[in-house]
């Protein structure tokens, strides 16, 4: 997080999600993800746990996430989206 009277700027937050997404796409397969989540919670949702609704829309806001991520890397093909990481880490750096 941010230091005590210091404003994170636009160039301490884009090399970070930079960082973010280069490494998440060495961590399996980021498109499965929606479906994994899913799967997870339609399983919790059996459970004594799974009647927790605070618990629910944490849930529903991770799915969310998770396909908005998908959804907006989809029309990149991994080599496209590892190479403009790639690029943009040196021009962060």
């Amino acid at each position: 997080m941010t230091k005590e009277n210091q404003k994170p700027t636009h160039r301490d937050v884009v090399p970070s999600v930079i960082n973010f997404l280069s490494d998440e796409l060495f961590e399996g397969d980021y498109k499965e993800q929606p479906l994994y989540l899913q799967e997870i919670f339609e399983l919790l949702m059996h459970t004594e746990f799974g009647d927790d609704i605070n618990l629910r829309h944490k849930i529903l806001s991770c799915l969310r996430t998770s396909r908005n991520l998908v959804e907006t890397l989809s029309p990149f093909s991994e080599k496209q989206i590892y190479k403009a990481c790639r690029s943009n880490r040196k021009l962060t750096q």
